[in-house]
């Protein structure tokens, strides 16, 4: 049993041992200041969870396809406020109206792919799937820009997009220009078919008192909405290239936290990430939630401090430990009641 010399260990006990497990890392100033890799990463090969296992990431794909379309946008190759009937044809008219914008930050509209899959589907889908499901409905769900609902759909586009613009698949962009030059060498946009994952944790699911490995699911081979695998010690890498003008430029850095439209539960959302406040101070944070996954990252605008947390169970919750991990550096600054 681990011992209790953090607050956040009494969280972390029921991964430890010979379950899916959990690997959590909180930066502050940039540095390692608490980490944790616990319980195993494949229950079948005995192989246990450690700091440089990959997780398939589910949703905090979102902030990578996001820095993507920013990094394109920054060399000038497209602009946000262009319409995306541009990439698309044929499409729907009312597409038109919708601008990359939009898509950043779930106000397009857009009827949610998942919705459209007909009965019986057996083979996983593609982000070109995606498309051809959308692209058949005439009309979205509100007006562009009138109002944010999430949309996996959206950012299966922005995939789309970036292959289109950049002239090469969208995995292979990802890889050249975003995880390598922000030091992520063993992180990767996973489709299925395009070689192994070094390192990998596989998903289970608690059912009737076991873990059964339930790993991939019908939409698990989307890419733009979900598709990245990494591991803390590269999100580390990550956090750092968030920090640099290298990177991404200080305007375009700056528009990724915006908060550029509310979300029904009152917090904003910018490119790739919510945006909320934690005591008082500006946060970012993004969940991800896939078949046999849950991850969540927290991080701090004005401090520099930042929560990674990837479990390989799907009854994980990642969030209140992630928070709790920068809040417990909070209290120390002397910004917690």
């Amino acid at each position: 049993m681990i011992p209790d010399t953090h607050p956040i260990d009494k969280l972390l006990r029921p991964f430890d041992g010979q379950v899916p497990g959990i690997s959590v890392l909180l930066l502050v100033d940039g540095s390692a200041y608490y980490a944790r890799a616990l319980g195993m990463a494949d229950l079948e090969q005995n192989t246990a969870v450690t700091i440089a296992t990959n997780f398939r990431l589910a949703s905090l794909t979102k902030q990578f396809t996001a820095a993507a379309v920013l990094r394109l946008a920054a060399q000038g190759a497209l602009a946000l406020d262009e319409t995306i009937a541009r990439f698309f044809e044929p499409a729907p008219a009312f597409w038109r109206q919708i601008t990359v914008h939009h898509l950043l930050t779930h106000t397009s509209g857009l009827a949610d792919y998942e919705e459209l899959i007909p009965p019986g589907t057996t083979a996983q889908l593609r982000d070109h799937d995606v498309f051809d499901l959308v692209r058949r409905v005439d009309a979205g769900y509100a007006a562009p820009g009138a109002a944010f609902r999430y949309s996996n759909t959206g950012y299966c586009l922005l995939a789309l997009i970036v292959e289109r613009v950049a002239a090469q698949p969208f995995a292979v962009f990802l890889r050249e220009q975003v995880f390598l030059p922000a030091g992520m060498r063993f992180t990767m946009a996973y489709e299925g078919d395009g070689g192994a994952i070094p390192r990998r944790a596989f998903g289970y699911s608690l059912r009737d008192g076991a873990f059964v490995r339930t790993d991939q699911s019908l939409t698990s081979a989307t890419l733009g909405d979900g598709g990245v695998y990494s591991s803390t010690i590269d999100l580390e890498r990550w956090d750092a290239a968030l920090s640099d003008d290298a990177f991404l430029p200080e305007p375009w850095r700056a528009a990724v936290f915006t908060p550029h439209v509310v979300t029904p539960s009152g917090d904003a959302y910018g490119y790739g990430w919510f945006l909320t406040r934690i005591a008082g101070q500006r946060a970012a944070y993004h969940t991800g939630e896939t078949a046999g996954f849950r991850t969540a990252i927290v991080r701090m605008l004005d401090r520099r401090c930042t929560a990674i947390v990837l479990a390989n169970r799907s009854e994980a919750e990642t969030l209140p430990i992630a928070r709790m991990l920068v809040q417990t550096v909070l209290e120390s600054d002397g910004m917690m009641e």
